[in-house]
């Protein structure tokens, strides 16, 4: 089976998440001076269930192989998870829609054009990274703290295939 690749919007993303851009910002105003355009309150930081806390970090991530394998999901039940491109680089994202173990008609990919970042909302099952560019930086904000904040789950073949994305 493969996965259709749709285009981010914030529209089609709803159900996960949000999309990260200016496009996206609620408010949008000067600052220093007149010097600086502030895109304000673009995604909020849901991680305070159980004692969290917002935390930033930098992954790195490379391309696996074509196409790429989409075997296992995962999602953060104590907290939201947002991934911001910090070169302009173009990025995959799978996600599936439901709290329950996802199934393969749940899913659905998309692609960031490199100038947007998504924030997975607490508990939504997705795919871990996948980069089109070699050395692929990633500002990351997402929890810290106690609990089990990370499920994981392995996908069932479909007609004995595994599931793959490929672009162009």
């Amino acid at each position: 089976m493969q996965l259709p690749i749709e285009y981010l919007t914030p529209d089609a993303f709803a159900p996960f998440g949000e999309v990260i851009s200016t496009t996206t910002a609620r408010d949008t105003y000067k600052i220093n001076q007149g010097t600086t355009t502030r895109f304000h309150d673009i995604s909020r930081v849901d991680v305070g269930d159980e004692g969290g806390a917002p935390i930033i970090s930098i992954f790195r991530g490379t391309p696996r192989p074509k196409p790429i394998e989409i075997k296992m999901m995962e999602r953060h039940p104590l907290g939201s998870q947002a991934f911001i491109p910090l070169a302009g680089q173009k990025f995959l994202i799978v996600v599936a829609s439901g709290t329950e173990t996802p199934k393969p008609e749940d899913l659905r990919a998309f692609l960031s054009d490199g100038t947007q970042g998504v924030t997975y909302a607490k508990n939504v099952w997705h795919h871990p990274l996948l980069v089109l560019e070699e050395d692929s930086d990633f500002l990351i904000v997402d929890r810290s703290g106690p609990g089990n904040n990370l499920n994981e789950v392995d996908l069932p073949l479909v007609d004995g295939e595994v599931i793959t994305l490929d672009w162009a």
